[in-house]
């Protein structure tokens, strides 16, 4: 893999901070001390020619996240000022589901995702987890080395979440692409929301057909009564925030542990707990950085900006991250959210449960399995994809000692 130094572009104050760029990607502190230097409020670009103001401070950000009377989800204004092929459109166009809804109808959709995932209990989802690696250790364990992102975080994901949502394994890869593409907000990103788009609608189909032990049947089912094109579209939020952000805290977790002996020394005998790590990456290199996406619903003075109506407000989780260590404890426990990667207020991420589990689970017994994985290259030196939205690793190569599936000492 070869790595380049970050690009020493020069900022203005009066030009919009290109989070778009490849610089963003290498060095994302040097965009958001940028942002900063403008106030808590910055002026940003999230795609060529479609500019945003991006929030930096953490008062101002808990402002936004809870202030329903001046700040909306709803995107519907803002479209209509963008072209049909922006390519930051798949992330942002409204849609009927929980996260693009205010008022009555997120309280809705969000009781509904929460009553299904409720069923979803924690001893059943370990097993879930457990079985992914097995399989995916089954497939890589005998060459003695692997790509932890390509190999591991992403078709572990799709193989739990498939699972979750009654497709088979062999459906992984289709999952995988369509959001991949569609995150990065690249020149790919409209063939990644049709590829995901239709992967979604032909699940939900089958599901309004004949019904299984899943999450789609169960909302098919539930008494809120949503329409097959209401679940279609909470099941096209779930997965997607399912898949991409918890793909990316796991590789996120695993570069920091691996590549710090701190952690990795202690892992075997609990000493220092994964959380630890995947606390520390919600932090540092959280990996949904810049996606809490508002709108004032009419212009108005915020913290020393004016803010016009129909341009996206974005809360950089990110930047509220890196900033954070200048002005809390650096000692954190599970339960801290001074980074506030789960959001807040009626918005905030109603399975970080869920996801924690998932994240630790798949953690340990994958270092259960490979006791001596070890990385490559040193942390400096891994790659980032691009894309104003995420923290999302490009790969994270490893080796160890070469492990068969038959050989004696299997960690189940």
């Amino acid at each position: 893999m070869t790595t380049h130094p970050p690009a020493q572009h020069t900022f203005s104050l009066s030009a919009p901070v290109r989070l778009w760029e490849e610089g963003f990607a290498l060095d994302p502190d040097r965009y958001y001390a940028a942002l900063r230097a403008q106030g808590p409020v910055g002026w940003g670009e999230l795609a060529p020619g479609v500019p945003a103001y991006v929030v930096t401070d953490r008062r101002a950000a808990l402002e936004v996240l809870r202030d329903t009377d001046a700040f909306s989800h709803d995107p519907r204004p803002w479209e209509n000022t963008v072209p049909d092929d922006s390519p930051v459109l798949g992330m942002m166009r409204w849609r009927p589901n929980a996260l693009f809804s205010d008022g009555a109808a997120h309280i809705r959709y969000r009781t509904t995702l929460i009553d299904v995932f409720d069923e979803v209990e924690p001893h059943d989802l370990r097993t879930r987890v457990h079985r992914a690696v097995n399989v995916l250790v089954s497939r890589f364990g005998p060459r003695g080395e692997a790509d932890l992102v390509e190999d591991f975080a992403r078709p572990l994901l799709a193989l739990v979440l498939n699972n979750l949502f009654g497709l088979p394994d062999s459906q992984g890869d289709r999952l995988n692409e369509g959001l991949g593409k569609m995150m990065e907000g690249g020149a790919q990103a409209a063939e990644g929301e049709a590829t995901y788009a239709q992967y979604v609608l032909e699940l939900i189909a089958a599901k309004a057909e004949r019904r299984g032990d899943d999450l789609p049947s169960r909302l098919l089912d539930h008494p809120a009564g949503l329409t097959p094109e209401e679940v279609t579209w909470q099941v096209f939020l779930t997965l997607g925030a399912g898949f991409e952000p918890t793909s990316n805290l796991l590789s996120n977790s695993l570069s920091r542990i691996l590549g710090n002996p701190r952690y990795y020394s202690t892992l075997t005998n609990g000493a220092r707990p994964v959380m630890d790590a995947v606390v520390e990456v919600l932090h540092h290199e959280t990996p949904l950085a810049n996606y809490g996406i508002y709108y004032a619903v009419r212009p108005l003075s915020f913290h020393g900006a004016w803010i016009r109506a129909a341009v996206p407000v974005v809360v950089s989780y990110g930047a509220l991250g890196h900033f954070a260590e200048r002005e809390v404890p650096q000692e954190r426990h599970p339960g801290d959210a001074s980074h506030l990667s789960w959001g807040a207020g009626p918005h905030a991420c109603p399975v970080r449960q869920h996801t924690l589990l998932l994240v630790t689970e798949a953690i340990e017994r994958l270092t259960q399995w490979l006791p001596d994985i070890e990385p490559v290259l040193p942390r400096e030196q891994l790659s980032w994809r691009p894309g104003p939205f995420h923290r999302s690793l490009t790969s994270l190569p490893v080796r160890f000692s070469p492990r068969s599936p038959d050989q004696p000492g299997d960690p189940s």
